[in-house]
């Protein structure tokens, strides 16, 4: 069974005391999501903007003839 793919959505928002919040990072399945999990949380937030990361996919796992090949060069 895989994991779910998700993305990470950025926003950036004002809290109800009027802060203004850059940069956070919220992981989703969707857009719609991601927002849900940021209203759990910031309560009756203005939303200001929001963007997609894009993750990296993971890199391979070196083997051990790859490594000791990098140490002998």
């Amino acid at each position: 069974m895989q994991a779910p793919l998700l993305k990470k959505y950025g926003f950036r928002i004002r809290t109800r005391v009027g802060l203004v919040v850059d940069n956070l990072l919220i992981p989703g399945r969707d857009a719609d999501e991601a927002e849900r999990k940021l209203r759990q949380i910031y309560r009756d937030c203005e939303i200001l903007a929001r963007s997609c990361q894009q993750t990296a996919p993971k890199a391979v796992p070196a083997s051990y003839e790859d490594v000791i090949a990098l140490i002998t060069r």
